[in-house]
């Protein structure tokens, strides 16, 4: 009986330490670059002012998808190069789905409403192909 008493509280401990190792409440990265984006952007009020991106990314990135409404998660997820857990397809013009990319992989996401975001990202050229526009870091500019 002691030895099932201490092999439960083992089981126990060992739940807890990999629950605090593994800490299933962290933001993901994509969110967290998220937020840092809307701080810096909303401090630096530039509002209609042409800009170099890069000024205002507080996360390093090497390239950036502006993706066209009503473009399938699938084909999207196609074009980055992997599956990640959130996404959505945007359902009307005028909505922003921007993926900032690093080392080819997701370190920011910008979807919706520029109204509901407090800010919006718009793409001046076009380098478009098969519906998307792909802007490297040093020649990307956009309005708030």
């Amino acid at each position: 009986m002691k030895q099932r008493k201490y092999v439960v509280i083992l089981m126990f401990l060992l739940v807890c330490v990999s629950l605090l190792v593994m800490n299933p409440f962290k933001e993901d990265i994509w969110d967290s670059n998220f937020k840092l984006l809307k701080n810096e952007i909303s401090s630096k009020n530039a509002t209609n002012k042409k800009v170099n991106l890069t000024t205002f990314t507080p996360f390093e990135w090497d390239k950036v998808y502006s993706f066209d409404p009503y473009l399938s998660i699938e084909k999207i997820y196609e074009i980055i190069g992997y599956k990640w857990d959130n996404i959505s397809e945007t359902v009307s013009e005028g909505m922003n789905q921007i993926v900032f990319m690093k080392d080819g992989k997701v370190v920011c996401y910008l979807y919706g409403y520029p109204e509901s975001n407090k800010f919006g990202i718009f793409f001046e050229g076009t380098n478009s192909v098969d519906n998307v526009k792909l802007y490297i870091q040093k020649i990307t500019k956009f309005l708030m």
